[in-house]
């Protein structure tokens, strides 16, 4: 039995329906007039269902389907549900970055919930910058919510092949630039390697950040890991629908979820699933705005003792998502590492992680690893530090070359995606497999935005001698899907004179994994003179949501959050006034 802490007089929505005044008259006449009787929906909690679905996301096509299923749990628990629009920030067309816009959705989130009488609110997500846009909205806006991941999609197939998405495209790409993949084989790849709906099926972003929210609490245990087009991802979606309304009835908040104690948690699984290197800001933005001071130096002390442990591309080697599920799925690698997490953190359900982890099971270890045979003996991500990135810098180790782990080499620097795309594709471009290429002005300014531009593409001229991996270095992010020793977001970012800004073609560039460093070696007279010789570049936007995107946006290491939204800004808005 749920045990009720509202009554239906103090229901949010009460201020909207209950007094027996004119406001509420005219709610509850245009109420009517959208063909609800008053029983319908007055006393009862009222659920928003935040869906971020359109036509051209591919990854949330199921969603128009899973709303019916989660208005049944909702009508089934005895409240009332009603489906808003959210931005739709897919990953795939959204130019020149969907993370441009991750700000705005969660702004819309807070708007959209605060400005209209919903008592709680499902939130329909899954493509990357979904999760964190809506949960970040959420948790400031205070009421209960419940998030719903959109799944990973089947596994790809082609001549008897499995294809992971993303990760399997940059492969067959490379091929394809040395002259080994085929017009016919291509098209093959490309008609095979998305099947379903539902988000990437390799352990990109998008599993990545469910993951992380199933992790929080913020999801019914387990549900990150259901593939789209699974039918039990509709009893999920129902599950939502009714276990919500319960979350109103005992006032379960996001406040009393996203604790200290929920966000390690995250981080911990994070790093043991072998996450994409967009989960350092996602995670480091949802965590501020709960009031959690979650950092850079925070998650690389975790990754250097949580051993990665799911063996899922693309850091893993052999398997995908649907595999992932099949094995026992996250609550199956959150019992390989319970006694690192802590288990009295209480979720969406009210219960303690503990009671979720009583029945958890692993059926493949070679999926889910065991501590004692990890993929990778340290978690997923390191931070570096050094005079080229003195706010930090990250890598994904186990996705690229040992070798690269240390290295040295000259640097053969890029100011634009154009000019770096020209030359890569110049196959007399004088480089060697020790060159470290650098990408700059693609941070958060710079992009503008972080674009997923820094697995920069190894030039045409080594892929012909056989070469797959080289040092990258760039202010930008990359995709979860992608793989290879590529440092990103260098912060300060170069746009606004950070010292990436200052390296030259030529200089000696440093990276030391194990001791977290990345230099340039330019002695500090010399880098001082380059500094005071540097110009600031002509700003990107002179009016619109860029302007206020250009003068608000923090940088990576904390999280490109806007400033005047994270907690310690001030106080969030209080109830609107009704009149």
């Amino acid at each position: 039995m749920t045990k009720h802490v509202k009554t239906p007089d103090t229901l949010r929505s009460s201020r909207w329906f209950a007094p027996d005044d004119l406001r509420s008259f005219g709610h509850r006449s245009r109420m009517m007039q959208l063909g609800y009787a008053e029983e319908d929906f007055r006393g009862k909690p009222i659920i928003g269902i935040l869906n971020t679905w359109s036509e051209l996301n591919s990854c949330h096509g199921h969603f128009p389907e899973r709303v019916k299923d989660v208005k049944r749990g909702v009508l089934a628990a005895g409240g009332f549900p009603v489906e808003m629009p959210a931005l739709s920030v897919d990953e795939s067309f959204t130019k020149p970055t969907s993370m441009l816009y991750r700000n705005m959705l969660a702004m819309e989130t807070e708007e959209q919930i605060r400005a209209h009488p919903l008592d709680g609110v499902v939130l329909m997500g899954g493509c990357d910058k979904t999760t964190p846009g809506l949960v970040m909205g959420a948790i400031t806006a205070g009421v209960p919510m419940i998030y719903l991941p959109a799944g990973p999609m089947l596994r790809g197939h082609y001549k008897g092949r499995i294809l992971g998405s993303g990760s399997d495209g940059w492969k067959h790409w490379d091929e394809r630039r040395a002259g080994n993949v085929t017009d016919e084989e291509w098209l093959g790849i490309q008609g095979g390697i998305a099947r379903s709906v539902g988000t990437c099926m390799t352990m990109g972003t998008a599993s990545t950040m469910t993951a992380i929210a199933d992790a929080m609490g913020l999801t019914l245990p387990g549900a990150s890991s259901i593939p789209a087009a699974d039918s039990g991802h509709q009893r999920m979606g129902s599950s939502c629908g009714r276990r919500i309304v319960e979350m109103v009835w005992e006032d379960l908040t996001p406040a009393k979820v996203v604790t200290p104690a929920a966000v390690r948690n995250a981080a911990i699984v994070a790093m043991a699933t072998g996450c994409s290197t967009n989960a350092v800001v996602h995670l480091i933005a949802m965590a501020r705005r709960a009031g959690v001071d979650l950092t850079l130096d925070d998650l690389d002390a975790l990754g250097r003792v949580t051993p990665l442990i799911a063996n899922v591309r693309p850091s893993g080697k052999d398997y995908l998502m649907e595999d992932f599920y099949y094995a026992g799925g996250l609550l199956a690698l959150m019992k390989q590492i319970e006694e690192r997490l802590d288990t009295s953190a209480v979720g969406v359900t009210g219960k303690p992680l503990s009671e979720a982890l009583k029945t958890a099971e692993v059926y493949n270890d070679d999926v889910i690893r065991p501590l004692s045979n990890p993929v990778y003996h340290e978690g997923s991500l390191a931070l570096l530090r050094g005079n080229l990135c003195p706010d930090g810098a990250v890598i994904k180790p186990a996705a690229c070359d040992s070798k690269y782990h240390v290295h040295e080499g000259p640097a053969l620097v890029f100011d634009s995606y154009p000019e770096m795309k020209a030359a890569v594709d110049d196959e007399t471009l004088e480089v060697t497999p020790d060159h470290v290429m650098v990408l700059r002005n693609a941070g958060p300014l710079g992009g503008p935005g972080m674009p997923e531009w820094g697995m920069l593409p190894i030039p045409k001229a080594l892929i012909k001698q056989g070469h797959r991996d080289m040092l990258r270095i760039s202010d930008a992010r990359m995709s979860g899907t992608s793989y290879g020793a590529c440092v990103l977001h260098v912060a300060p970012e170069s746009f606004v004179g950070g010292p990436l800004a200052l390296l030259k073609t030529g200089d000696i560039v440093r990276l030391d994994l194990p001791n977290r460093s990345l230099d340039m070696l330019v002695d500090e007279e010399e880098i001082a003179r380059r500094k005071s010789a540097w110009t600031p570049p002509e700003p990107r936007f002179e009016r619109g949501w860029g302007y206020m995107f250009s003068r608000h946006v923090t940088q990576a290491d904390k999280g490109c959050d806007f400033d005047y939204l994270e907690r310690d800004f001030g106080r969030a808005a209080g109830e609107p006034d009704i009149f």
